[in-house]
C-alpha cells in the first residue's frame, strides 16, 4: 500500500474470505475510508475474482490489470527481481502513477455463465486428449481393454458436453439480457454458439467504450516493429488477451472469410495489397470483433447491406 505521502505499508493475508476480511480490517485501522482506497491487482485467471468482488462489495475502488502490462511497467522501472514483495510495490506504483480505470464486477448470472464456459472448455480439452490417445492406441498394439476404456471415456465426455451445452443454453434463455445479446451476436455470419457465448461473457464482464478497446483487450491489435532503418519487422498481433478466446475467434474468422460479406471483402482486399494470409486473417478476426461490438452498441442485428468499412 502507498499512502497519501507515497509511504509504503505492507500487509500479507491469505487469498480467502478470512484473509480478505483481515485486509479490510487492517485498512480501516490505518485510518482509511474504504471508498477512498484504490486496490490494483493482476488478472490471474479465476484466483483474483473472490478478492476483487469482496473488495468492491466493501466499497473499495478496484482495478484489474493485465499481467503483461505490469511486467512491461516493471521493466520500464528497471526492476528485474520478481518476489511477492516487489510485485506488490510495482502494482502500487502502477496504480499511483497511472490511476487505472475502476473495475465493475459482473452480475451473478454472468459469473455463472463464465463458470459454465470454463467447464465446457475443460471438457473439450479432456476430449481432445482422449481422442489423441485413441488415435495412438489404434496405431499401436494396444490391448482391447484399453481401447474399450477409451471408447467409453470418449462417449462419457461427449454426453457431458452435450448436457453442459444444454445447461449453457438454458442459462442464457433464463436471462433476457443475455438471450437478447446472444441473438444479436449470432446474427453475424460466422459467429456461432461457441464464439458467441464466449464473447457474450467477455463483453458483459468488462466495460468497453469502443470496438478498438475490445480488440485490444483480446490481443488483436497489430504491433509494429520499426526503429530507424536498422529494424523493420513485420507487424504482428499483440496477443495480450485471453489465448483461448483468440483461438475461438481464429476459427470463426476462417469461416467468416468465406461467408461473411464484410469480412470476406476485407480479407481479399488485404491479400490484393500484398498482405500475407496470416496477417489478413488477423484483420478478419479484428473485423469480426468490431462487428460484434457494433451490433450490441446499436442494438440492431447484422445487415449484409450496410455501408462497408475496413
Amino acid at each position: 500500500m502507498l499512502d497519501a505521502a507515497n509511504k509504503r505499508k505492507a500487509k500479507c493475508v491469505s487469498n480467502d474470505k478470512t484473509g480478505i476480511h483481515a485486509l479490510l480490517s487492517w485498512l480501516t485501522k490505518q485510518g482509511l475510508e474504504l471508498r477512498q482506497v484504490h486496490a490494483v491487482m493482476e488478472g490471474t485467471g479465476v484466483y483474483h475474482e473472490q478478492a476483487a468482488i469482496a473488495l468492491c462489495d466493501a466499497g473499495v475502488i478496484v482495478s484489474i490489470i493485465n499481467p503483461a502490462q505490469i511486467r512491461d511497467f516493471a521493466k520500464g522501472l528497471a526492476i528485474r527481481t520478481k518476489t511477492d514483495g516487489v510485485d506488490s510495490l510495482v502494482l502500487a506504483s502502477y496504480g499511483a502513477l497511472l490511476q487505472p480505470m475502476a473495475w465493475t464486477p459482473p452480475s451473478r448470472q454472468v459469473r455463472a455463465l463464465q463458470a459454465l464456459l470454463a467447464r465446457r472448455e475443460a471438457l473439450q480439452q479432456d476430449l481432445r486428449r482422449e481422442l489423441n490417445r485413441q488415435e495412438k492406441a489404434e496405431a499401436t498394439d494396444t490391448p482391447e481393454l484399453i481401447q474399450q476404456s477409451l471408447i467409453e471415456s470418449i462417449a462419457f465426455i461427449g454426453t457431458q458436453l452435450a448436457k453442459l451445452q444444454q445447461d449453457i443454453d438454458d442459462h442464457i434463455d433464463r436471462h433476457p439480457e443475455l438471450k437478447a445479446d446472444l441473438a444479436l451476436l449470432s446474427s453475424i455470419p460466422a459467429i456461432g454458439p461457441q464464439s458467441g457465448s464466449n464473447l457474450l461473457a467477455i463483453m458483459h464482464t468488462h466495460h468497453f467504450v469502443s470496438a478498438e478497446q475490445l480488440a485490444a483487450y483480446l490481443g488483436l491489435v497489430p504491433v509494429e516493429r520499426q526503429s530507424g532503418s536498422s529494424l523493420l519487422g513485420r507487424a504482428h498481433l499483440s496477443k495480450a488477451g485471453p489465448a483461448r478466446l483468440r483461438a475461438v475467434l481464429y476459427m470463426a474468422a476462417v469461416v467468416a472469410i468465406r461467408y461473411n460479406p464484410h469480412v470476406k471483402a476485407l480479407y481479399h482486399r488485404l491479400l490484393a495489397r500484398g498482405k500475407t494470409k496470416m496477417s489478413a486473417l488477423g484483420a478478419a478476426m479484428r473485423k469480426l470483433v468490431h462487428l460484434c461490438f457494433g451490433v450490441l452498441k446499436t442494438r440492431q442485428p447484422y445487415r449484409a447491406d450496410y455501408a462497408r468499412a475496413a
